[in-house]
């Protein structure tokens, strides 16, 4: 019963503030608005005052200027009755017209009744001083000097001439007395209006004072009354509410973390399709074309060698299968000691067809045989991660290198790792780089700075615990336009180094020999070195006469060193040039030659760079290759098209 009555007694206390909090606020509002008032009125007096003294300033001024012209213009008037001079009675002339003028314009800023009845007062004695100088000035023009003299000293001591002084002395004197009272109603205004205004400001720090105590007051009332609350909850199943949400939600991480990592190297596998394809495509190219050779051939050693080369592609073809099949299982760590460039050197086929014909790949091998223990598939997963996001950051477009080295480091030379020796594999692209703001984060899990749906964010936070797992380091250099490197550091394996397997690699090349008047002299461009042998073999079963071309840029200079070629033969998809590219840098300067385009993707030949060429899709037979060929030299001799860019 007591704290009900406590809990009705703080909510009364709790309304009460609120109100008074309320009644502040309003309060504060009205005095603000009221300053501003009595402030806006205090201006607009001063400014009236300041307008009506420059007013009355105006008067007085025009009207001494007014005196003054009047006494110029008779004093004119006497030297001209004196001299005859007519340019002294035009300057008399002069004179009064400008005070008629000065006149006006007195008339016209006069705006009390009293002043203006003065000035009807001048007005009537100007005119009538007019007519007598008039007079005196026409008597001098017509040479009555003795009249005009008469006149003159008798209008000397006129009336008119002493009403205008006396009307004019009167003005200016009406004026400053107008001026002073105008001046003194202002000052007590002015005045009235900063008391008035003294007072609001008075009460109004008065308001905030007391909506500062009144706030101070309610936010210590409330941290009483949440401390009160906080003490009045069990400690103990807090704890143990805590623990087991924590607990929770760290099992709930665990298993994201794992779908996360099978979901990224799914990812990846799917975007190793397309070029697996196309990998494949290649291989049956070169056991396909090799088969139907070797059926051909008339010699038995001529015979083995296309057999030997349709093995070759064979086995090619199938360890790329186990290469994708490794890369796509999910399994059980297996550490074993692993020579980093055959880890490297491996995966070439794999890193070819991953990143695609436009990045060219290059392995540089500066070890003398250091091993480091590890998963391979985890390291193979490593490097693969890394070359796919080099592959990003240049745009499909570039050159990739892969380093493989061994280092002593000295004690803090590294952030996390100690001093000691350690087998180093570096990766370089030619990428758009990151700023140090982007570099810094690159580690921490989920950040990606790919489009959403292109990047899970935990590719470069897997490697950063992986080396981590290995008591290593990484560490990356990059800056914006400068590309990126990103060095692993694993630990040397203690074991006996042995140097590892130097690859062999086979680089079949064949010339087609004989120079029979009717073959037809043919400019084949591929890449792949086995596709080239195999194609270049075709060409010459054909009875052709097949010139090899393994760089897209170099076309232009084989075509000047051989003179008659009709077809060019090439790939689509290579490194730094595509073949609709060549042949549309190439047709300038060599309208007359066929294009016949070879590709394994499917949908390159819809591609609006083979509009008017004719496409052979790998893989094919030599009937085939014989058609495709007949085809583009009928369709060039129809009307040739210039490929598109």
């Amino acid at each position: 019963m007591a704290a009900v009555i406590e809990q009705e007694d703080q909510g009364r206390v709790g309304r009460w503030r609120t109100f008074a909090l309320i009644a502040l606020a309003v309060t504060g509002m009205v005095t603000l608005v009221m300053l501003i008032v009595t402030l806006g009125h205090a201006n607009r007096e001063r400014d009236r005052a300041l307008a009506l003294q420059a007013h009355s300033y105006n008067v007085m001024i025009l009207a001494r200027t007014l005196a003054g012209t009047i006494a110029r213009s008779e004093a004119s008037l006497g030297r001209y009755v004196i001299s005859g001079d007519n340019r002294l009675g035009q300057l008399y002339s002069d004179e009064w017209t400008l005070a008629d003028a000065q006149l006006e314009r007195l008339d016209l800023i006069i705006d009390e009744p009293h002043q203006q009845r003065l000035i009807e007062r001048l007005r009537r004695a100007y005119d009538e001083r007019g007519r007598e100088l008039s007079a005196i000035a026409l008597s001098t023009t017509y040479h009555r000097n003795q009249q005009a003299y008469g006149l003159y000293y008798k209008a000397s001591e006129a009336a008119a001439l002493l009403r205008i002084n006396q009307t004019l002395n009167a003005l200016i004197e009406g004026e400053r007395r107008l001026l002073d009272h105008r001046t003194a109603d202002a000052k007590a205004t002015v005045l009235h209006s900063n008391r008035i205004a003294g007072g609001l400001a008075l009460f109004g720090v008065a308001l905030a004072l007391g909506g500062v105590l009144l706030a101070w007051l309610t936010v210590r009332t409330q941290g009483e009354r949440a401390e009160a609350r906080a003490e009045a909850h069990a400690e103990r199943a807090r704890a143990e509410e805590l623990a087991g949400a924590v607990d929770a939600a760290t099992e709930e991480l665990k298993v994201q973390e794992a779908k996360l990592r099978q979901a990224q190297k799914m990812d990846a596998l799917g975007q190793l399709t397309g070029g697996i394809a196309h990998d494949f495509n290649n291989m049956l190219a070169v056991v396909l074309g090799g088969l139907e050779l070797a059926r051909r051939a008339d010699r038995i050693e001529d015979t083995h060698r296309h057999l030997d080369s349709a093995t070759e592609g064979a086995h090619r073809a199938a360890a790329l299968t186990r290469r994708l099949l490794m890369f796509s299982r999910e399994e059980a760590l297996s550490p074993e000691p692993l020579h980093a460039r055959q880890l490297v050197a491996g995966m070439r086929d794999l890193l070819d067809r991953t990143l695609g014909d436009g990045i060219k790949v290059t392995i540089e091998d500066r070890g003398s045989g250091w091993t480091l223990f590890g998963d391979r598939t985890q390291m193979e997963n490593a490097i693969l991660n890394l070359a796919v996001n080099a592959r990003d950051a240049m745009e499909g477009r570039g050159e990739l290198t892969i380093r493989t080295a061994e280092i002593r480091v000295a004690a803090e030379e590294l952030p996390r790792a100690a001093a000691g020796e350690y087998v180093l594999l570096s990766v370089t692209d030619t990428g758009a780089g990151m700023s140090p703001e982007v570099a810094e984060r690159v580690f921490e899990p989920f950040f990606t700075t790919k489009p959403a749906g292109k990047g899970t964010g935990l590719g470069l936070s897997q490697i950063f615990g992986l080396v981590g797992q290995m008591n290593g380091d990484v560490t990356i250099r990059t800056a914006p336009g400068a590309g990126t490197t990103v060095h692993l550091y694993f630990p040397r394996h203690q074991a006996v180094d042995t140097p590892p397997p130097v690859p062999e690699h086979a680089m079949p090349a064949t010339e087609a020999a004989g120079e029979e008047a009717d073959r037809l002299r043919i400019l084949v461009v591929e890449d792949d070195p086995r596709v080239l042998a195999a194609t270049m073999a075709a060409l010459s079963e054909l009875g052709h006469d097949p010139v090899s071309c393994d760089d897209p840029r170099e076309a232009e200079s084989v075509l000047a060193r051989h003179p008659g070629v009709r077809l060019i033969v090439s790939d689509v998809l290579m490194p730094h040039q595509t073949g609709p590219e060549m042949v549309a840098m190439l047709r300038p300067r060599y309208p007359d030659i066929a294009v016949l385009f070879v590709t394994g993707f499917a949908g390159e030949a819809q591609a609006a760079g083979f509009e008017g060429h004719e496409v052979l899709r790998k893989p094919f037979t030599l009937v085939g290759l014989e058609r495709a060929m007949a085809a583009a030299l009928a369709r060039h001799t129809e009307g040739p098209v210039c490929a598109a860019a």
